[in-house]
């Protein structure tokens, strides 16, 4: 309206800067919780899911903010991630092409039984780390055993084997949520180079956070003899 006004040089209906800025205050209130904006809304809690290093800084930020005796100010405790996950169904089949599920059975943690909510977010990466293929998350795994956990899922890579890009590699984030820092935090991760795409079952190294999609900077979670269990199928089209 006040760009129509402005290249309007005869509207009898004028919109006035000041009346543009007076919505100011509404959109910044918008998505959060301000009884101002425009009557006193409830606002719908939900969990912060962060990207790989964010957590490390919001922990250090913390840490400042506890220093100064600053205090958290989230009124409403935060919402459980969907546990039904965001897993997508297999490809259709093509001739001479190859499709590959990968069936993560179990993963090895020394705290497996403290993990809340754990679940996994599976990725196609480039050499340079750029998605190939659409992010997929696991449903929520509810079964723990010693020093496991179990996922038991089916991933249905989203391209042909075969139209994969050289030096691509397939990444495992294991994920679970932190109560006291109110946030989904990546704690490890895991990743499937394309020489290792073989029919059968393989058990994969985890690596500290941050997740390195180029694999330049590794680091072992553990000399523990824990890993991620996995299954792998071909299917094949001839």
């Amino acid at each position: 309206m006040r760009s129509t006004s402005l290249q309007c040089t005869q509207s009898k209906e004028e919109f006035k800067l000041e009346e543009l800025k007076k919505l100011e205050t509404i959109i910044k209130n918008i998505l959060t919780y301000n009884k101002e904006f425009p009557f006193d809304v409830q606002p719908v809690p939900l969990r912060k899911i962060l990207a790989p290093g964010e957590e490390e800084n919001l922990e250090l930020e913390e840490e400042e903010d506890a220093a100064a005796g600053a205090g958290s100010t989230e009124a409403f405790p935060p919402r459980a991630p969907a546990s039904k996950g965001t897993l997508l169904p297999r490809l259709p089949s093509e001739p001479g092409m190859t499709l590959l599920t990968i069936k993560i059975e179990k993963i090895g943690l020394k705290d497996a039984g403290q993990c809340i909510d754990p679940y996994m977010t599976i990725s196609v990466k480039d050499v340079n780390g750029v998605d190939v293929n659409p992010v997929q998350d696991t449903p929520v795994a509810t079964r723990k055993e010693d020093t496991y956990i179990h996922f038991s899922v089916d991933i249905e890579i989203q391209r042909h084997v075969e139209k994969l890009p050289k030096g691509a590699a397939i990444f495992f984030e294991f994920k679970h949520y932190k109560p006291k820092k109110r946030f989904t935090s990546t704690k490890c991760f895991a990743f499937m180079e394309l020489d290792e795409i073989k029919a059968g079952p393989i058990v994969i190294e985890l690596y500290k956070k941050p997740t390195d999609f180029k694999r330049k900077k590794l680091q072992l979670l553990t000399k523990k003899p824990l890993y991620l269990h996995l299954q792998q199928t071909l299917h094949k089209d001839s």
